[in-house]
Parts: C-alpha cells; structure tokens; sequence
C-alpha cells in the first residue's frame, strides 16, 4: 500500500546518501510516488551565470538515469532559462507549476520554454527550491504526470511530504563529501580522519567508532559513551539527541527518518554538526550487533589543530575572519559556522567576501587550501 511504498522509498533514500550510484533506483521510486514521468534533483551556489557553481545533478525517468540531458540542458539551455532567477527567489519548500516561473511574452519566445521543456517533458512539471547546506540552493524539478489526472491535490502533497528527506539527503550526502567519505564501505569510514564516525545498533548502542569520535566521547566535550550509550553533555541537547535517535532507530514496523542537530560543548567550543542516517531496511532476523544507524560527527577531531591567531596575523585577518576561515579549512559549511558561533548566515558569508577581497580569491576551496598551507593540515 501507499504507506509500504513509502517506507521502501525512504529506506532507498537512507542508502543512497551513502552511494550515488543508488540514486536511480531511489528516484524511480519518487516517481511512482509522485505519479510522475522523472524528476531532476540539482544543488549548487552561486547567484549569477558566471559564478554558479553546480555540486549534483541527476535528471532521471523512472529509474534511468540521461546524462545526455543534462549536459544538453546546462550547456545551451541554462544560462537563457528565464525561469532560475526567479526559482532562486522563491521561499523555501513552496511548490510552483512551472507555468508561473514564466511571462505569458516569454512562453511564446523563450527557447528554454519552447525547446527545453518539451525536450524533457517538463511542461507540465513542478518546481521548488530547498535552502541547502553552506547557503546553497537545492531544485527539486518534478517531470510532467504520467497521465491525464494531472496534479491532484494528494500528489502535489506527495511532493510536499518528500521534501524534508530530500534536503536531509543532499545534508547528509555533503558532510560525507566534505569528510571524502561518500561511498565508503563501513570499514573504510572507521579509517576516516576528517569527521567522526559512530556506528549504532538498532538498540542505540555504540558498536565502533573511528578514532576521532573514540577520542571525543572519552573526552566528553559535547558528547560522551554513558554505558555504551550515546549521550549530549547539556540536558537540554541529550533531550534533542535522543529524540532524533528514537526516530532514526524507529521500532520494527516504524518508519525510520534521519536527521541533524549541534550540540554545544561543555568546554565553549563552537558546536558539534550531528547527521544521524539510518542504515539497511526491515530489521528481521538481524543479529542485536548488526549497524543500524550512522553518526557523523563534524571534523571535531581537527577542531584544535589550527589556530586562528596563527591565521589571522599570517593572514591579516580580524579575529573574527579568522576563526570563521579556520572553521571552514576544519570542514565546516557555511550553515555549520552559523549554528556553532550563533551568527547569521548571511554574517558569516559577509566574513567570506572581506576575506576573498583582501587575498583576491572567490571560492571556498581557495580559502581553505590556502590556510591548510599554513597549518600543515592535509588537504
């Protein structure tokens, strides 16, 4: 039934952040949710054609995945679409037929609404724009109705519902990227030296760390191994974790969600980013040891490796600059820095510029190689 197909698409979603070769699959079965004939996910940042950068693109129907789509789309279609500034404005998560992202003028010359939309059968699509991590964007385009009904009112809310887990997926999927950790085996990821790494049972106990969150719970800033339990240090932010656990280790029979918090530490520092992702479907017959659940913590591990007086007077920075540069260097986003030092976003994107104008750079990644030169982290 609906609500079978349902869990069987969140359980596809939940593995596939761990490896993008499983999107297809994940994807057809957004489609037969939403009654639709594909639907194209797409993340990236940038406000103007020259500096958009673009992180995921998968334009897939029904489970197939058309490069030669999105190619096509992005090389001669993109940069005339008069529909994408406009789709970057709009609030976060409401849904638009694609008809009103266009002039009536403009539907009768624009090549992206003559040429592009038939091409991909998204005349009749629907579109909507998610806040992404470090103040990116994520499109959500949702092809053209596989028949006459059209775009019921339960399948626009079927659009609606998906749209939480979406967001959390391109979170989550960042983090693992961010950690170079995306499609990493268990093993590997216990090997990982740029985030911590918790594996849970589907009881909620610990079953291995990697060596930074071994190194962080014992120490306790933040998060620590109660009896094999894990626990936050401030009442208030345990109450919060062990919420977000309760629903990603949903009991047999409930419907499993992921998630993300920060959790402050006990000694001041900034906050930790928690991504919680279930791992695996139905529990049946699974040993009590078998890994249920994946807690990425982070980078708490390189948290003190940097200093940021160090940055600020190599640099020139103010102190200010040089902690949010240090922040980002130690694998924060964006969003990240916001939430651990209680700024605003758009605070911590102003930082971002003074300190481009001041070294004559315009991405993140140059910043951050630039004050790993310094500190002697690997890049």
């Amino acid at each position: 039934d609906g609500r079978d197909h349902f869990e069987r698409l969140l359980g596809s979603l939940h593995q596939a952040v761990l490896d993008d070769a499983l999107w297809p699959a994940t994807s057809n079965l957004m489609d037969e949710a939403c009654g639709c004939q594909g639907n194209f996910l797409v993340f990236g940042d940038g406000v103007s054609p020259p500096d958009i950068e673009i992180f995921f693109a998968r334009f897939c129907y029904r489970g197939q995945r058309r490069e030669d789509l999105e190619r096509r789309y992005f090389e001669a279609y993109h940069a005339v679409d008069e529909r994408i500034p406009r789709l970057r404005t709009l609030p976060d998560s409401q849904v638009v037929h694609v008809s009103s992202l266009y002039t009536d003028d403009e539907k009768k010359s624009s090549v992206a609404y003559n040429e592009a939309l038939p091409l991909s059968r998204t005349r009749n699509c629907l579109n909507v724009r998610l806040d992404g991590p470090a103040g990116s964007r994520i499109v959500w385009v949702v092809a053209d109705p596989i028949d006459g009904v059209g775009w019921s009112r339960g399948r626009v809310e079927m659009v609606e519902r998906l749209l939480p887990h979406l967001r959390q997926y391109v979170r989550v999927r960042q983090a693992l990227v961010n950690a170079h950790a995306l499609g990493a085996s268990f093993a590997s990821l216990l090997e990982n030296t740029r985030c911590g790494v918790i594996q849970l049972d589907r009881r909620g106990c610990i079953v291995e760390t990697n060596d930074i969150a071994r190194a962080l719970l014992r120490q306790g800033d933040g998060l620590a191994d109660e009896d094999g339990l894990l626990r936050a240090g401030f009442a208030d932010d345990d109450t919060a974790l062990q919420v977000l656990l309760a629903r990603v280790l949903a009991p047999f029979g409930g419907q499993a969600e992921s998630g993300s918090m920060t959790v402050r530490c006990t000694s001041g520092s900034p906050r930790l980013v928690v991504h919680v992702n279930p791992v695996g479907g139905q529990w049946t017959d699974l040993g009590p040891d078998r890994v249920a659940a994946l807690v990425l913590v982070t980078d708490p591990g390189n948290r003190g490796k940097i200093d940021p007086a160090l940055v600020g007077g190599m640099l020139g920075l103010t102190p200010a600059e040089s902690h949010v540069a240090v922040l980002l260097a130690q694998g924060y986003t964006v969003r990240d820095i916001a939430m651990a030092t209680n700024r605003g976003v758009g605070t911590v994107r102003w930082h971002l510029k003074q300190i481009f104008a001041k070294h004559g750079i315009s991405r993140q990644v140059e910043l951050v190689q630039l004050v790993q030169s310094l500190s002697g982290s690997p890049h």
